[in-house]
C-alpha cells in the first residue's frame, strides 16, 4: 500500500477521501480509512508528506496530502527494491512495474529479475507436482493419481507461469528504455 499510497500523492496533492478513491479505482482493492490515516501519519512524521488545511465553504478544512523530496525518494527507493519474498506477491510486482518511468534501466531490471527468480522456482517446484500426477505409465499403473483435474489445474497453473515469464523476457527488453525514465523525471515538480 506504502507504493500506491506515495505514487498516487507523486502524481498531484490529494485529501484523504480523494487519495483513498483514486487508489480503490486503480486496484480494485477495498482502501479501509484504518489503514489509509496511520499510513499518511507515518509517512508525515517521516517527513515523506505535508499536510495543509484546505478551506471548504460551509464545511470544516479537509487535510491535503503533499509528497516531498524525501517522499519522492522513498517512493524511488521502495519501487527499486523488490525483495524475493515479496516478488511472489504480483500485487507487489504489479506497483512496482507501474512506477518504472521513475526508475534508472538496471533499477528495473533488478525488479524483474526478483519476479523472475521466483517464477522460475515456482515452475520447477509445480512441474514436480505434474510429473508426480502424470497419467501411470503401462510398467507401473500405481504411478496414476486419483484426481486427474488435479493435473489440469497444474498445466494451467504452468501454463500461466510461461507466459509470464515471456511477458517478463519482453519487458527485460524494454527497461532499457531510458525515455519512459527521463520523462516522468521531467514531469516531477522540483
Amino acid at each position: 500500500m506504502d507504493v500506491l499510497l506515495l505514487g498516487q500523492l507523486a502524481r498531484r496533492p490529494a485529501h484523504g477521501y480523494e487519495l483513498r478513491r483514486r487508489i480503490e479505482a486503480a486496484t480494485g482493492i477495498k482502501l479501509h480509512n484504518n489503514s489509509l490515516y496511520p499510513a499518511l501519519k507515518r509517512f508525515g512524521e517521516a517527513g515523506a508528506v505535508t499536510r495543509t488545511l484546505e478551506p471548504q465553504e460551509g464545511r470544516p478544512p479537509r487535510h491535503v496530502y503533499t509528497l516531498t523530496d524525501v517522499g519522492r525518494e522513498l517512493l524511488h527507493d521502495q519501487l527499486a527494491d523488490l525483495p524475493d519474498e515479496l516478488a511472489g506477491d504480483e500485487a507487489e510486482f504489479l506497483a512496482r512495474l507501474a512506477g518504472f518511468g521513475r526508475l534508472t534501466p538496471a533499477e528495473r531490471r533488478g525488479v524483474l529479475d526478483a519476479r523472475g527468480r521466483v517464477l522460475a522456482e515456482r515452475r520447477a517446484r509445480l512441474a514436480g507436482l505434474a510429473e508426480a500426477a502424470a497419467p501411470p505409465s503401462v510398467d507401473d499403473p500405481d504411478t496414476a493419481t486419483d484426481d486427474p483435474w488435479a493435473a489440469l489445474v497444474l498445466d494451467e497453473v504452468l501454463r500461466r507461469i510461461r507466459e509470464e515469464q515471456g511477458w517478463l523476457d519482453r519487458l527485460a527488453r524494454r527497461a532499457d528504455d531510458q525515455s519512459t525514465t527521463t520523462r516522468q523525471h521531467e514531469e516531477m515538480p522540483p
